[in-house]
Order: C-alpha cells, then sequence, then structure tokens
C-alpha cells in the first residue's frame, strides 16, 4: 500500500470519526438544543461595545441593545477605538439620548484590535455579568435575558449565543449564512461534551469575577475570543450556549474581505493551539479533546487538499503522455480492459463522508427557525457550499500557516 493510501485512509477514518460522533451526540440530545435555564436570581448585567469606524451600524447596534427587554440592564459601555469616522459623535448622541445607561468612551490611543478597546471598556463595569457584542451586530429582542440562567450554575464562566448572518443580498453572503448555521449546529453539540471552543464577538456573556481572574482578553492574539474560551476552560471553568439567544451580525460581502477575516481567524486559532499546546491530553475537555479536535481539522484540511491535489496533477500529467504517446505511435487510447468497474474502497470512503457531511449540513440547516424577513438560502447556495466553499478552507489553512511563519500577526 503506497504512503499516500494510508494518508488517505486516516484523513478519511478522523472524518468518519467525527461526523459519527457529531450525529450521535445529536441524536441524543436533539430535545435538550432549545433549551436554556430561566434565572432564580436578578442579575446585573453591562455590555461592553468596542467600535472601530462603524459610523453605518454602531446606533442600530446600541439602539437593539436598549431595546432588548432585559430588566436589570445596567450599563451600555460603547468603547471608541480612536474612529476617523463619525462612530464616536453617534455614540455621544445616544449617550443623551439614553443617560445613565449608555457610556461613550474612548480609548487614548488606538489598540489595534477588539481584545485592546474590550479589555479598555471593561474596566468600568462593575454588574456580576458582563457581555460583548460587537458594533455590526444585533442581538434579537429578548436575547440577554435568555443567557443569564446558565450563571445560576456557579461553575459556569461563559455563555455563548447563536449567530446569524444580517446581511445576504449577494451569493457571498447567503453562503455564510449556510456556514453560520452550521457552526452554530456545531457549537451546541460541542456543549454536550464540555467543548465549546469559541465565544463569538457578536454576543457572549461571562461572569465578570472569573473574567477579571483570568485577565481578560489576550490583546497578543488576532482572535481573543477563541483564547478567552480556551483560558477558561483551562480554569476548569464551563462554557454554555444559548441557542435560542439570536444575534444578526453583518458578514463580508465581498471575497478580498471574507478572505481576510477568514485568515485571521485560522491564524488566531493556530495562536491559540501553541498557546495552549503544555494543555494536550490533560487538563480536562481542553486537552482531552478540544486540542485533538483543533489540531485534527487542522490536518484533515491541509493534508486532504494535499493529496487531492497530487492526485489530480499526477492523474493529468500521466494522461498527457499516454495522449501524446498513442497519437504519435498511432497505438489504441482506449479499451475494454482500461474500464475498470470494480468497486474502490477510497472512492466508497470518500463518497460516504461527502454524504454524512450533506445530511449533517441539512440537519443543521433545518435545526433553526429564523425570522422571515431574513431571506433563506436556497438549493443554489447549499450545492456550491458543499462541493466549493468548503473546499477553499484548505487553502485559506496553508495560507495562514505561510503567515505565522513569516511572522504575520495583523489583526
Amino acid at each position: 500500500m503506497e504512503f499516500l493510501t494510508k494518508v488517505y485512509l486516516v484523513y478519511s477514518f478522523i472524518a468518519l470519526y467525527f461526523l459519527f460522533l457529531f450525529i450521535l451526540i445529536y441524536i441524543q440530545n436533539r430535545k435538550k438544543i432549545f433549551w436554556y435555564p430561566i434565572s432564580k436570581k436578578k442579575y446585573g448585567v453591562s455590555i461592553v461595545v468596542p467600535c472601530y469606524n462603524e459610523e453605518g451600524s454602531i446606533g442600530q447596534t446600541i439602539q437593539n441593545i436598549v431595546d432588548n427587554g432585559y430588566p436589570y440592564l445596567k450599563k451600555i459601555i460603547v468603547v471608541d477605538d480612536q474612529s476617523k469616522d463619525n462612530s464616536y459623535k453617534i455614540m455621544k448622541q445616544y449617550e443623551k439620548k439614553y443617560p445613565g445607561l449608555v457610556m461613550a468612551v474612548q480609548t487614548p490611543k488606538n489598540t489595534g484590535n477588539a481584545a485592546g478597546s474590550k479589555n479598555y471598556g471593561a474596566k468600568f463595569v462593575k454588574t456580576e455579568l458582563i457581555a460583548f457584542s460587537d458594533a455590526d451586530s444585533f442581538p434579537e429582542i429578548g436575547s440577554i435575558g435568555k443567557m443569564v440562567g446558565f450563571f445560576d450554575d456557579l461553575k459556569v464562566g461563559a455563555v455563548t449565543s447563536t449567530v446569524l448572518v444580517y446581511n445576504r443580498g449577494n451569493f457571498l453572503e447567503r453562503l455564510q449564512a449556510i456556514e453560520y448555521i452550521v457552526i452554530k449546529f456545531s457549537r451546541k453539540l460541542l456543549e454536550f461534551v464540555d467543548s465549546i471552543y469559541v465565544t463569538p464577538g457578536p454576543l457572549a456573556m461571562y461572569r465578570r469575577e472569573y473574567f477579571v481572574k483570568i485577565g481578560g482578553f489576550d490583546e497578543k492574539n488576532l482572535t481573543e475570543d477563541i483564547e478567552i474560551t480556551w483560558n477558561f476552560l483551562a480554569h476548569g471553568y464551563k462554557v454554555k450556549m444559548c441557542v435560542p439567544s439570536k444575534v444578526y451580525s453583518i458578514a463580508p460581502s465581498k471575497v478580498k474581505v471574507w478572505f481576510k477575516q477568514r485568515l485571521r481567524w485560522n491564524m488566531g486559532g493556530v495562536q491559540t493551539i501553541f498557546k495552549y499546546k503544555k494543555h494536550f491530553f490533560k487538563n480536562g475537555m481542553l486537552g482531552a479533546f478540544v486540542l485533538p479536535f483543533f489540531i485534527f481539522s487542522w490536518l484533515i484540511g491541509v493534508f486532504g487538499i494535499s493529496v487531492i491535489a497530487y492526485r489530480l496533477i499526477r492523474t493529468l500529467i500521466l494522461k498527457i503522455f499516454a495522449t501524446s504517446y498513442s497519437v504519435q505511435t498511432n497505438a489504441v487510447m482506449l479499451t475494454l480492459r482500461d474500464i475498470n468497474l470494480t468497486p474502490n474502497v477510497l472512492v466508497f470512503l470518500g463518497i460516504t463522508v461527502f454524504l454524512l457531511s450533506f445530511i449533517f449540513t441539512l440537519i443543521a440547516f433545518f435545526s433553526i427557525k429564523e425570522d422571515p424577513k431574513y431571506r433563506r438560502p436556497g438549493f443554489g447556495a447549499m450545492t456550491v457550499y458543499m462541493f466549493f466553499y468548503l473546499i477553499i478552507y484548505p487553502i485559506i489553512l496553508i495560507t495562514s500557516a505561510y503567515k505565522l511563519i513569516r511572522g504575520k500577526k495583523v489583526w
């Protein structure tokens, strides 16, 4: 058996393992996915909104939070990170409109990343719970109140929400709408094995005591929302997800912006892996599952595209040489013996992985009910997502690794 065949078999085994694992977790816990506990305590909540050049959306974000309906929302701290547009001016207008509730502050100098402005805003928080929302994200009414009940368990340090795509005008945005739904579904399933690995920026809530204890956000990491989640897990705190708590976030509408965002996500993920590598196979589910899951996902992506590319190029070159030789020698180019109808194990495994992935995507896609005003992606978008969109990811992984090796860590 040649080396690449062995690699392909290992690749298929790992992919099938995780697919079966997720499907089994779903079957066992499908009735619990939309459950959330009703709080027995009146938790005071403050929300920090970091902002840099978001004049087009910051006003709507503030208004959505004001109108969210949680009666014990004490403060909305909007942090301008030295924007070059009218963001800070708009913040001050809302501060005047909602005195005592909205607080507009500005960092002394541009921090260069979301983590810096988040940490700056957190200094003004005095409530038991602290939440964060991005300046281009819009929490659905009632979403904040649905999250707080999880904190009745003193072991819970963080709670995340369902992040969905707000803008769906072009095809790229609709592809991301599918992607976000699948990510949401997968993240909730990971909660059932205590392995949520990220509390995304659009809407996440933390117990402030624990947030301060672990040192807040890492300002050197490109994905502070991944790093802080691993930090909570490393300290033994639980991370939960409230599926009914929804927040709609503006996704990239252009390929260049989308590609740059995905590069940052993956580079930050690799940074986090290296920071917490000492926890590998120890320290609870962080080392037992989250780290191996992240690493194997990377290996599957990189090796998958490498093996496919090698086989395609090799086959193409051999066909070109064979065709050229046949033409020059007037030899027969195709005989019945060249047609092989014997089932190929590798092909069978590949088809199995694809079919299970497709089934999993469909389950995830139909598991969430959205506001009718948001356009649901159609069959065409789903087809492109499965056949082409996901194939691009290994290229992003390789590019991310290359940039990290060269030391390019720009937010």
